[in-house]
Formats: structure tokens, C-alpha cells, sequence
């Protein structure tokens, strides 16, 4: 399915305010964000089982020189995740704009940037090394 084709793919902070131009939220973090209540998260679906796996978050821990290697992994993983894809896929299908929603405070080196750019086809930013 192209999914560049048909929705304009977004990501954003969770923490940031809600914009009325956001389309569908989506939060693809693992665990729910701190501090911040469902009621004010305005999310529209949380897609947990999307997100890395914990011991790839922790061996991760956010180190930006992990995350070429992180992006890496992170995409076999998904791969290997296609009920969860394939429904992200299907819930995208359905928006012209989806907003990927993360808690990580780098808006450059989160599971995010890698979620979108896998949705999209692009892997020129983050090539597999091997």
C-alpha cells in the first residue's frame, strides 16, 4: 500500500498542543506519556504494540549515536510487527493527514522519525548498514 501517495504523514511531540490541522493523532509510544492526562492528550488512538520493543528502547536510552544502529533495528522489528503495521496502515489509508505522536524530548532521534520514514518508503535518511 502507498501511504505517501493518499495521507500526509506528520509527526509531533505529544506534549505539544494540539493542533485542529493534526487529522488523526497516534500515539506509537509504548508507555502512555507522563503527566500528561487522556483527556488533554486528545489522541485518537494509542498503537502501542507499534512502538520499538523494551529492551530495543533501553538499549536505545536515547544516545543519538545509537540511532542510526537503533533505526536499524527498530525496522526489522517492525518487519517482523505486520498485523500492527498493516493496521496502522488501514487506519492511515482512511485520513488525508495522521499525526505521528511521540514523548521523546529529541524531535530528531525518536521511534518516530523512523515510524513515518518506514510508513513513507524512505530509507535514504537512515540506511541499513549492513
Amino acid at each position: 500500500m502507498d501511504t505517501s501517495a493518499d495521507t500526509d504523514v506528520r509527526i509531533r511531540r505529544v506534549y505539544e498542543d494540539a493542533s485542529a490541522d493534526d487529522g488523526l493523532r497516534v500515539l506509537v509510544d509504548r508507555l502512555w506519556p507522563r503527566g500528561k492526562s487522556k483527556q488533554n492528550a486528545h489522541i485518537d488512538v494509542w498503537l502501542k504494540d507499534i512502538a520499538p520493543s523494551k529492551e530495543l528502547r533501553s538499549w536505545f536510552g536515547h544516545i543519538p549515536e545509537r540511532f542510526d544502529e537503533f533505526a536499524s533495528r527498530y525496522r526489522r522489528e517492525l518487519d517482523a510487527n505486520t498485523d500492527t503495521v498493516n493496521r496502522l496502515r488501514e487506519l492511515i489509508a482512511g485520513h488525508p493527514r495522521v499525526t505521528l505522536l511521540y514523548g521523546a524530548k529529541d524531535s530528531e532521534h525518536n521511534n518516530a522519525v523512523v515510524l513515518r520514514e518506514y510508513l513513507l518508503g524512505e530509507r535514504d535518511r537512515h540506511t541499513d548498514k549492513a
